[in-house]
């Protein structure tokens, strides 16, 4: 990535769009998935199954392991296996080093856009 700022928002809000995008499609949707949705969907994927409904607490908890996924990336998070339900548990291996929801928030989007980018490659060529 450049070291220009502005230049950095606007790839990662381009790649965002593309993901949001993708997903659009792929789930055959009216509209963009906003980024608790794309949340929520890593979790799904990374739980390995689907079931008709999920409570309010298995929701987030779904999105907090699509978290631990994404942190996982640059090791601040790594799997430590499943319990006997079959949902994924991560350990924290070091302190995130940013604050704030909106840093947080952009970080997190870069790592979703990593995570899919063999999706997206796959679905263009």
């Amino acid at each position: 990535m450049s070291t220009n700022p502005k230049e950095e928002d606007w790839q990662l809000d381009f790649e965002w769009r593309r993901v949001r995008n993708f997903l659009k499609e792929a789930l055959k949707r009216t509209a963009l998935p906003d980024f608790q949705e794309v949340l929520f969907l890593i979790g799904l994927q990374e739980l390995g199954r689907l079931q008709d409904a999920f409570t309010k607490e298995e929701k987030q908890d779904l999105i907090h392991i699509a978290t631990c996924e994404l942190l996982s990336i640059d090791g601040y998070y790594k799997f430590k296996g499943r319990d006997q339900d079959g949902w994924p548990h991560y350990d924290m291996i070091k302190k995130i080093p940013f604050e704030g929801v909106g840093s947080q928030e952009q970080y997190l989007k870069q790592k979703i856009t990593e995570y899919f980018s063999i999706q997206l490659q796959e679905s263009e060529s």
